[in-house]
């Protein structure tokens, strides 16, 4: 028996065709092990030797294309495996947002206190940002309703420690009842951060917001703000002290009239204060000035009574 006859004969019939011409092919559906073993053959295509060929080769790693193209290019390449996101230092640094901070500020109108917003830009020391601002005084159009300051300007926050900001210098001089509301400014100013409960505004000791309650009017109106640009339904919110804690709050447009007007409930009422908040669905034709009021009704008449109205720009429902 020939050598190619003898090899034919020790391989499986796949590949016997191959050898006994004196060929060694190899069939597309060999097994892995076969083309290993294939590889292994001399020149003469001897047989090959029985026994484990060892742990199979591990996979190469993927091919990682590159995830930004240089300049010029104008199609991404293919790529053998996954593309990694780009690195911070590929990646183009998106422009910075405007931060701003929005803060309470509480100021005077008929002898009582009245609260508006401002939006301003951040900063660590909001506490001083507000003082300042309460110091500066309401702008034109919060002026127009009747609001002002008797906080001068120059007092700071020294420190806060314990839930207690200290100020210095106290707001002084002046009739105690003005001296009492300007404590009041500084206090429900400085107690609206989370970091404050009391205000030590002299060498006695600190005071909070019950202090003063009796400054409130018996309607609070905190939202929306004098001059802010509102939508259909409106949210109105704020504090009452009012019989039945019913509070009744209408809207009206340009030309002064009603176009909206509903009533809910405080959280208390009737010789204590509490939280408000309702919905107001109104119609306009056109972007327009308007105002919104809370007020009581009386029980004994029926005229408004403790009237709070905010001008505000009323917008119409975009179908």
């Amino acid at each position: 028996m020939s050598r190619h006859a003898a090899v034919a004969t020790a391989l499986p019939p796949a590949r016997r065709a191959g050898v006994a011409d004196g060929r060694c092919a190899v069939t597309r559906r060999a097994t892995v092990a076969a083309l290993l073993a294939a590889a292994l053959l001399p020149a003469g295509c001897a047989a090959p030797r029985s026994g484990s060929l060892g742990p199979a080769p591990a996979a190469p790693p993927p091919v990682t294309a590159p995830s930004v193209l240089p300049p010029g290019s104008t199609a991404a390449r293919p790529t053998a495996g996954p593309v990694r996101s780009p690195t911070p230092a590929a990646t183009a640094a998106a422009p910075a947002r405007a931060q701003t901070v929005t803060v309470e500020l509480w100021y005077v109108r008929d002898g009582r206190l009245a609260p508006t917003r401002r939006t301003r830009p951040a900063t660590v020391a909001t506490s001083r940002l507000a003082l300042a601002e309460l110091a500066a005084g309401p702008t034109p159009a919060e002026a127009a309703t009747g609001l002002t300051t008797l906080l001068p300007a120059g007092g700071e926050v020294t420190r806060i420690a314990d839930g207690v900001a200290t100020v210095a210098p106290a707001p002084a001089g002046g009739d105690a009842p003005s001296r009492r509301l300007r404590e009041a400014q500084v206090v429900y100013t400085l107690t609206q951060f989370p970091t404050v409960k009391r205000v030590r505004l002299a060498a006695g000791p600190p005071v909070g917001r019950a202090d003063y309650a009796d400054l409130l009017p018996p309607v609070v109106v905190t939202g929306p703000t004098i001059g802010a640009r509102v939508g259909s339904p409106v949210t109105v919110t704020g504090t009452a002290d009012v019989f039945e804690a019913t509070v009744t709050v209408r809207v009206l447009d340009a030309a002064g009239r009603t176009v909206a007007t509903t009533f809910t409930t405080a959280t208390c009422g009737t010789g204590c204060r509490g939280d408000f908040r309702v919905a107001v669905a109104y119609r306009v034709r056109r972007e327009q000035p308007g105002r919104i009021e809370a007020y009581e009704v009386s029980a004994a008449d029926g005229t408004r009574r403790h009237v709070v109205a905010v001008p505000v720009t009323l917008t119409p429902v975009r179908s």
